[in-house]
């Protein structure tokens, strides 16, 4: 293949079922050392994963409908009733199945709040997680949590099959392919398909409301929000191991 030195390589391995996908910038002969970890929920769906300075990270948005041990999650469809919600629940974007293997399921916080939702192995990311990923890719973020003005955008999947144009700054840089998949509000209306992507984490701000990061097609930023606790975002898994 050609090559020029300090080109970015993408490398995917391959063990089984298992994926690992890692980005680098080689100048010289070396070793990737792929780790493999088993990334299936459970419903049986497989998970790629990616690996992004010293995290593990899942490719793909969650898409189980049971916790890891098989108990299922109630699946509300109705708007009002998820509105008044105080108990575990998820649905697909627009009540459509069809969204399932693309954009994964909406999860509200009382699903994340049980511990049981990422497969054995995995957990729902803390805020400092999602910070440590960002830092990774935005060395100048430092202490700003609130906005990476760059991190987004190398997150982001490139180009505008799922993202509204114009995609702001989308490169898709480690492999995380990060997808708009929208959001059920707190008063449960369906909101932002192919505009923004919003991603659960597992900390909370105070007794009301839970931190989550959210990217939109017209910037190439990354931010930081607290939200309550009734409404649907997509969830990420991290894994239990550096």
């Amino acid at each position: 293949m050609q090559y020029t030195r300090g080109d970015r390589l993408k490398f995917t391995g391959f063990s089984g079922i298992c994926s690992t996908v890692i980005f680098d910038y080689p100048n010289e002969s070396k070793t990737i050392r792929f780790i493999f970890n088993p990334s299936k929920d459970a419903d049986g769906n497989y998970y790629p994963v990616v690996q992004i300075g010293s995290q593990l990270w899942m490719a793909e948005n969650l898409k189980t409908t049971s916790y890891r041990d098989k108990t299922p999650i109630p699946n509300v469809t109705d708007g009002i009733e998820w509105a008044g919600l105080t108990t575990p629940a998820y649905c697909w974007y627009n009540n459509k199945i069809t969204n399932k293997d693309i954009y994964g399921a909406l999860y509200n916080w009382y699903v994340v709040k049980t511990g049981k939702l990422c497969p054995e192995g995995w957990h729902v990311p803390t805020d400092d997680e999602w910070h440590e990923l960002i830092l990774h890719l935005d060395h100048n973020a430092g202490m700003n949590l609130e906005e990476s003005s760059i991190a987004g955008g190398k997150l982001k999947e490139k180009g505008t099959v799922h993202w509204t144009a114009p995609n702001e700054g989308a490169t898709d840089e480690v492999g995380f392919k990060a997808l708009p998949a929208g959001v059920r509000r707190y008063d449960g209306v369906f909101g932002g398909p192919t505009g923004n992507g919003n991603w659960r984490t597992s900390s909370q701000y105070d007794d009301n409301q839970v931190w989550y990061r959210y990217m939109f097609y017209y910037s190439a930023s990354i931010y930081r929000k607290p939200t309550n606790m009734e409404a649907g975002y997509s969830v990420r898994c991290i894994s239990d191991q550096p």
